[in-house]
């Protein structure tokens, strides 16, 4: 295939900062996707009430508009940290936040506020499930003994203890990157599903500590992310469920700018800009993989919307089949893949 139109998708997991990174990254979303789940643990604030889900509703809109960008909707979420109560969650759903997200403390950037006690939360919880509002989690234990490889693996018995005690909560485990977690989510009630990234399926451990032929021995600070890259058997995994037409599993980028000085220094910020090609390296993949006809347009445009009870989109997108190199930054931030060439774009 040369040309592929499909139904414009949606991002269901996007840092999109604040101020003007805002700015200078919100464009390269709002090109490719008709709408995206933005997360709250901005800087430098959180999103933790429902004020605060207004003003950066306000805030992005604001960007919109006064950049003449193509039409977008924010759909809001609000951080659960350790300090949240019923009544917060009362008020951000009338704020019309459609998730709250937990970080558990310590595991990813600003996460200094996450939580440790999940059992604490069990009010909050029911709230959520009365409310029929999902529960959107970084999937990574806190727990400083644990290894940062086998995190993820871990927290996996809290995401089955959260389902089991609640079985209509909507739960999303997001990022998922082994085939431990693809397994768990698969067993899991049709409650429970999970987002996968970009990046996740290109990638893997060996690509950011220097190890891959690409790398040259070099540590790659810009495929660096929380949760990292694992094994090529993890990456199989992800890739084979992304492409099964399962609809437990569905697209959400997790695109992290950071400023080019923040990824090239001794103190690395975990994050990959991957707005300005998701898309097009989607198609890649499922080209390469032989879904992309069949499986992509569920992936990214239908399965998350109907998980989260949305309406699918109306407006068409197409990409074509074209070979173009990606920058190597864009206003002082370096995506994914800068510099290497890439085989299909967004049709403009």
């Amino acid at each position: 295939m040369d040309t592929i139109e499909i139904r414009k998708p949606d991002d269901f997991h996007l840092h999109l900062r604040r101020s003007e990174l805002l700015r200078k990254v919100l464009p390269h979303t709002v090109n490719q996707f008709a709408r995206g789940l933005i997360m709250p643990n901005t800087r430098p604030g959180p999103i933790i009430t429902n004020e605060h889900v207004d003003n950066y509703r306000n805030e992005i809109c604001s960007v919109l508009t006064k950049d003449q960008l193509a039409e977008f909707s924010p759909l809001m979420t609000i951080q659960i940290t350790q300090e949240t109560t019923p009544e917060i969650i009362n008020k951000a759903e009338q704020a019309r936040a459609i998730a709250a997200k937990i970080y558990p403390q310590g595991v990813t950037t600003n996460s200094e506020n996450g939580v440790v006690d999940f059992r604490g939360l069990y009010p909050v919880f029911e709230t959520m499930q009365e409310l029929d509002m999902v529960l959107s989690l970084h999937g990574e234990s806190p727990q400083e003994m644990v290894p940062g490889l086998e995190k993820e693996k871990t927290f996996l018995h809290t995401l089955r203890m959260i389902a089991r005690d609640f079985p209509k909560l909507r739960i999303v485990l997001e990022h998922i990157t082994t085939e431990d977690a693809v397994k768990c989510v698969l067993e899991l009630p049709e409650t429970v599903a999970a987002t996968i990234t970009v990046h996740h399926l290109f990638l893997t451990l060996d690509d950011v500590i220097g190890y891959s032929k690409d790398s040259k021995g070099l540590m790659q600070s810009h495929n660096f992310c929380k949760p990292i890259a694992k094994t090529v058997y993890d990456r199989a995994a992800l890739r084979k469920v992304a492409t099964s037409g399962n609809p437990k599993f569905f697209f959400g980028s997790d695109s992290a700018p950071h400023l080019k000085g923040s990824k090239e220094c001794a103190s690395v910020c975990a994050g990959v800009f991957t707005a300005p090609v998701a898309l097009p390296l989607l198609c890649q993949m499922f080209e390469y993989l032989g879904h992309l006809e069949d499986r992509l347009e569920p992936f990214v445009s239908e399965f998350g919307a109907k998980f989260y009870r949305l309406p699918l989109n109306s407006e068409r997108i197409c990409c074509v089949k074209k070979e173009w190199i990606v920058p190597q930054e864009y206003d002082g931030i370096v995506p994914f893949m800068a510099g290497q060439k890439i085989y299909w774009q967004v049709e403009t």
